[in-house]
């Protein structure tokens, strides 16, 4: 054996060794969820719109809610086009007083921007899905430096600076985020991401306290399930609500865990028709599940406000939210501090964001 064999297979050693001292010394990771956030289901039956917003010129997407600061926001990309190289990312900032009050909409995220929080620049061509960092504060976005959504990124904003996420070893491409994130007992996060290239598949990502990526668990099934809703139950439990990237499927996706989304059950029919479109949903406290979601397989202009009792078995509509028309899609709901939830969704056909504050009472109607 010569030198140079040698000195890789001595490389090779040292770093199989260092790894497994890295992960040695890591605290084990938690995998029970954080108790459900408060929703307030007493409070008198209330529904405000708190946003009504059509982009001047070009399309205004996947808005998102971001309740870090003082005041709640929401976030969503707009420009010319989805996937062209003028979308930024923009947001306004609601106020509630007299009544609510929604701020001029601003850049927040710009393409140069990022680029030049990397810490060594990597050309960022357009802005896609992005979300609150709630672990660490910040935002996760969807980045692509060359090609489109099959080659995008998730990238981190922190505290002024950016670094890409190693969710793949295929280059680093194609993970995108769109779902809240979750809490776990302990202070930790999971992240719902998924893969878009080929055999797309939904996953969560878990993170240590320090922000880094220590797990990441696929959320298994022959489908092509994307854009996961994750939603707890209790400790263990929780359900996963998928939309089916094949366009032709017309219904939802939904899995299972009873470990902390250490495991998922393979994607099954959620029993709820769908026009290959993301859902919202979130737990009211009481194992009720709220979800938002296009329930017309033909028609993504239909959005409605459902509710199951059973964990996501059968789903009662509630509310008629658009009646149908142009896309109404890509909902999140968040609960606010005082209790009540915020919902938005982009309408007109990428064209605009709507966004609404209710209550559990009004929503659900007891």
């Amino acid at each position: 054996m010569g030198f140079v064999q040698v000195f890789i297979l001595a490389a090779m050693a040292v770093s199989v060794g260092l790894s497994a001292w890295a992960i040695r010394r890591d605290a084990p990771l938690e995998w029970r969820f954080a108790p459900a956030p408060f929703v307030d289901l007493e409070r008198a039956a209330e529904f405000t719109t708190v946003l009504d917003y059509t982009a001047p010129t070009g399309q205004a997407h996947s808005p998102a809610i971001d309740l870090s600061g003082p005041l709640p926001r929401v976030i969503w990309f707009e420009g010319s086009e989805e996937a062209k190289a003028d979308v930024d990312i923009f947001a306004s900032d609601l106020t509630e007083s007299d009544g609510w009050l929604s701020s001029a909409p601003q850049r927040v995220l710009t393409r140069g921007g990022l680029t030049e929080s990397f810490a060594s620049t990597e050309l960022v061509v357009t802005l896609g899905n992005t979300i609150e960092d709630e672990g660490r504060g910040g935002l996760y976005a969807t980045v692509v430096s060359v090609g489109g959504w099959a080659m995008a990124s998730v990238a981190e904003m922190h505290e002024g600076a950016a670094r890409k996420l190693n969710l793949s070893p295929l280059l680093n491409r194609s993970f995108l985020v769109k779902s809240p994130m979750v809490a776990y007992a302990g202070g930790t996060w999971g992240l719902p991401a998924y893969f878009e290239m080929g055999s797309a598949y939904g996953a969560l990502v878990r993170f240590g306290q320090d922000g880094r990526v220590r797990d990441m668990r696929r959320i298994p099934g022959p489908q092509k399930g994307i854009q996961p809703m994750i939603v707890p139950l209790d400790a263990t439990r929780a359900v996963a609500i998928l939309r089916d990237f094949d366009s032709g499927a017309g219904r939802l996706l939904i899995s299972r865990t009873m470990d902390g989304g250490q495991s998922w059950t393979v994607m099954e029919d959620a029993g709820v028709a769908n026009p290959s479109a993301p859902v919202a949903a979130l737990n009211l406290g009481d194992g009720r599940i709220l979800m938002v979601v296009n329930d017309d397989a033909g028609n993504g202009g239909v959005l409605r406000l459902t509710l199951s009792g059973d964990g996501g078995e059968s789903w009662d509509v509630l509310h008629t939210l658009e009646e149908g028309g142009e896309d109404a899609r890509y909902p999140m709901m968040r609960i606010l501090e005082d209790g009540r939830i915020m919902l938005t969704y982009s309408v007109g056909a990428k064209g605009g964001i709507r966004a609404h504050v209710f209550s559990a009472r009004w929503a659900v109607g007891t």
